[in-house]
């Protein structure tokens, strides 16, 4: 906890009594001082003894853990989130490795499947198509004054859950609570947006709770035109804000960072942070097993927009490291449900094209089908890394592993996609068939490891590494624009703090709970290149730093005044 004694500015505030206590940016709860007690008209409503944060943390930890499931977990967060605001991220900045889980993934999906049971209290902003021509009334609220970061999705693929509708919203809230516990973004300037276009998830919309708009999901013109309107408005709104694309389909997610990504400061997180983080943990792999970046082969299956965007992340970087262009792009075999990408294929998306493999590439090889599955790539192949992001179970079974094991002295496997239920292997059945030799990246949390007799943490290949530290460096430095060197950047200074760097036989990533760290390392890389590129104003290479560390918020509760008094 920051030092209390740094709190000399009162922060003025209008409400009091029970309207103060409501307000989960204001509220203390039992923490309010005497003094504070008196001027807001609080004496009675609360019992007399004065907390201090720690010990309401205290507290709040004990509730947490008698429950008896993730889900009630997560839904008593939410509830602490929307009561009392800075308690909520003090609970989580002190008790991140237990708490991430919950928060985050694989939690976050359980809490996006029951959003509608569980919706007590409004967070964010939904924005529905039936209410297109009222946005900019609806944004122009004064509780959206300070908003400098936005994270928005429309719902339509939540993680490897498919469409979950409204559910939806659950992703942008959890993704901005690690911003701020994480990224140190003040949570007043953090707003979470659903788009809410309807839903084709049948399930959903007979539910009697459901909460969003029962319509069948809108498509086509109509779609593009609602969120043409939505990007409008907040450019208008807030011209320097800093927006996240968060679980669009594949149909959506490209096309629309294309469009969008040179009007304002925006990313998607699923295909710049997914391959930023598994760049970067690549990068430290190789530390482990000893073989060059120029010397790597990639199969990745699952061939979407976030397979896609690794491939082409690790293809500039291969690209970098002195590998011709055309070398780079042929050391890559992208799998998807039709098999091997090749030449001549139909139906291939603009951002899959860089990826296809020659057919006289493969005409020697030996097949099992008609198609190229992923055996067949790794038999004929021998590649070094596998990369799953298909969010199919268990589709890196005990002969897919044994055979990159058979190829490689230490097969890189990273199974990525999320939450827990989706993964294509679980590490430890990895570890077992690989004779524990591969180096291991999973997108959610699994228990540890035993290797050599002691415990060895999964490496949670996860955009938690990521995001955090590029919106921080891009809001501190007020970037015009995110550019994909900048994500390079990212993945670069991630790849330097990799404890395998040091020591081979150590993680590939640092523990999550120095995600904080992580997150100021990549923010000051991630500032220094907009500078670079001539994409921010007011700020040089030298002052980057300063500006990253003088942005982060950090949970402690500050002295109250009533507004007015000393104004």
């Amino acid at each position: 906890m920051a030092d209390p004694a740094k709190d000399t500015v009162c922060v003025p505030a209008a409400l009091s009594g029970y309207q103060i206590l409501c307000d989960p940016r204001l509220n203390k709860g039992t923490a309010f001082s005497d003094e504070e007690r008196d001027r807001f008209g609080l004496h009675g409503l609360l019992p007399p003894n004065v907390a201090t944060m720690d010990g309401q943390i205290a507290r709040r930890l004990t509730a947490l853990r008698s429950f008896s499931t993730d889900v009630e977990r997560y839904s008593f967060l939410r509830d602490l989130q929307d009561t009392n605001e800075t308690l909520f991220y003090g609970l989580l900045s002190n008790n991140v490795k237990e708490l991430l889980p919950i928060v985050y993934t694989p939690t976050v999906g359980a809490g996006c499947r029951h959003f509608s049971q569980l919706f007590r209290r409004p967070r964010g902003v939904f924005l529905s198509l039936p209410h297109r021509a009222h946005i900019r009334q609806i944004l122009a609220n004064p509780h959206f004054d300070r908003t400098e970061v936005i994270v928005v999705t429309d719902g339509e693929r939540i993680l490897g859950l498919g469409d979950q509708g409204v559910g939806g919203m659950g992703i942008p809230i959890g993704k901005l609570a690690l911003y701020t516990a994480c990224g140190g973004i003040a949570p007043a300037t953090a707003l979470p947006i659903f788009l809410d276009v309807g839903t084709d998830n049948e399930y959903i919309l007979k539910d009697p709770l459901y909460v969003g708009w029962r319509h069948s999901r809108v498509r086509g013109q109509e779609y593009d035109d609602f969120i043409e309107d939505f990007i409008a408005a907040v450019h208008e709104r807030w011209p320097h804000v800093m927006l996240q694309w968060e679980d669009f389909a594949k149909s959506n997610a490209t096309r629309l960072l294309e469009r969008y990504r040179d009007r304002l400061c925006t990313f998607n997180d699923d295909i710049q942070g997914t391959a930023a983080v598994a760049t970067g943990t690549l990068l430290s792999a190789i530390n482990v097993t000893g073989v060059p970046l120029t010397e790597q082969r990639i199969a990745v299956f699952g061939a979407g927009s976030a397979g896609c965007g690794i491939a082409a992340l690790i293809m500039a970087a291969m690209i970098d490291a002195g590998l011709p262009a055309r070398e780079a792009a042929r050391r890559f075999y992208l799998v998807d449900r039709d098999g091997l990408l090749l030449e001549g294929m139909p139906d291939i998306a603009s951002f899959q094209r860089p990826f296809l493999q020659p057919r006289d590439a493969v005409a020697s090889w030996q097949r099992s089908g008609d198609r190229i599955g992923l055996l067949d790539v790794i038999e004929n192949a021998k590649p070094t890394a596998l990369i799953g992001v298909s969010a199919q179970t268990n589709a890196f079974n005990e002969t897919v592993v044994r055979a990159m094991a058979a190829h490689n002295k230490h097969p890189i496997i990273f199974p990525l996609s999320n939450p827990v239920s989706c993964a294509e292997a679980d590490p430890a059945d990895v570890e077992r068939w690989s004779e524990g030799r591969a180096v291991i990246g999973t997108g959610s949390p699994f228990p540890p490891l035993m290797r050599g007799g002691e415990s060895f943490s999964v490496d949670q290949t996860n955009n938690s590494y990521i995001f955090p530290g590029v919106g921080l460096g891009a809001v501190a430095t007020q970037a015009a624009r995110i550019t994909d060197t900048m994500f390079m950047a990212a993945a670069k200074a991630l790849a330097e703090l990799s404890p395998a760097k040091r020591n081979p036989q150590a993680n590939l990533l640092p523990p999550v709970t120095a995600l904080r760290d992580v997150a100021i390392s990549i923010a000051v890389a991630v500032g220094k290149q907009a500078v670079a590129e001539g994409l921010t104003s007011g700020v040089t290479a030298d002052t980057v730093e300063a500006a990253v560390h003088a942005k982060m918020w950090t949970a402690r509760y500050r002295p109250y005044r009533r507004a007015g008094a000393n104004d």
